[in-house]
């Protein structure tokens, strides 16, 4: 699917604590891109410095085409002030913690609450992801009490593996549908100064899943 076919651009980041995995889930989302190369064997995980993205078109399944523009943001403090600058233009998140470890669990109220805190007319669409769901037998955080605290804040929750591929693209899609629907019901709206959303021509040139550094150093 070419990117110049689709009719809006979804801005959606990704948030949580350091080394959750929102990286692999990135790469492995968009690797599953009609026409991108598949997975490789994945490297030994390397904090995101700053804010790098990604994008990727979809096919909508009650909907037109979109292209995902998808923020990978730093989990850590001193990187804080770079990812915040971002929120108000984002119409998705996916707040990413480890099942693994129950801190990043804990954290996903004060990640919630940071986004809400910087919101303009238009609110953004959450959904919880619980990410390494593969590793069962050192898991810290069960399935119930994420999605207890999912409905607590008016959010869907996933479980999701990027090294098994388990629902992965599930998380994502489901998330970008989240969004069509509060575009479809006017309770996100387009506005010429806002990056949420955005409509796209077919003047656009196609090309493949991208990766780009954001430049720039923290100005706080």
């Amino acid at each position: 699917m070419e990117a110049g076919d689709c009719r809006y651009q979804f801005r959606v980041a990704l948030l949580g604590d350091a080394a959750v995995g929102k990286t692999a889930l990135l790469r492995r989302y968009v690797a599953g891109a009609p026409g991108a190369p598949g997975p490789e064997a994945e490297p030994e995980p390397v904090p995101t410095v700053g804010v790098e993205f990604y994008s990727r078109a979809l096919q909508l399944p009650a909907g037109p085409r979109v292209k995902l523009q998808l923020w990978d943001t730093a989990g850590q403090e001193r990187f804080r002030c770079i990812t915040r600058s971002f929120y108000r233009n984002m119409v998705g998140v996916l707040l990413v913690f480890d099942v693994t470890n129950r801190k990043s669990f804990e954290h996903i109220r004060d990640w919630h609450q940071e986004v809400m805190a910087t919101q303009g007319p238009n609110k953004a669409v959450f959904l919880l992801v619980g990410h390494k769901s593969d590793l069962q037998s050192t898991r810290h955080v069960s399935a119930q009490e994420a999605e207890e605290l999912a409905a607590s804040l008016g959010m869907a929750f996933v479980e999701t593996s990027a090294q098994n591929n388990s629902n992965v693209d599930l998380a994502f899609n489901t998330l970008a549908d989240a969004i069509r629907q509060a575009l479809q019901q006017g309770d996100i709206k387009l506005e010429e100064d806002w990056g949420g959303v955005r409509l796209i021509y077919k003047s656009q040139s196609p090309g493949p899943p991208s990766r780009k550094q954001h430049p720039g150093p923290c100005q706080c």
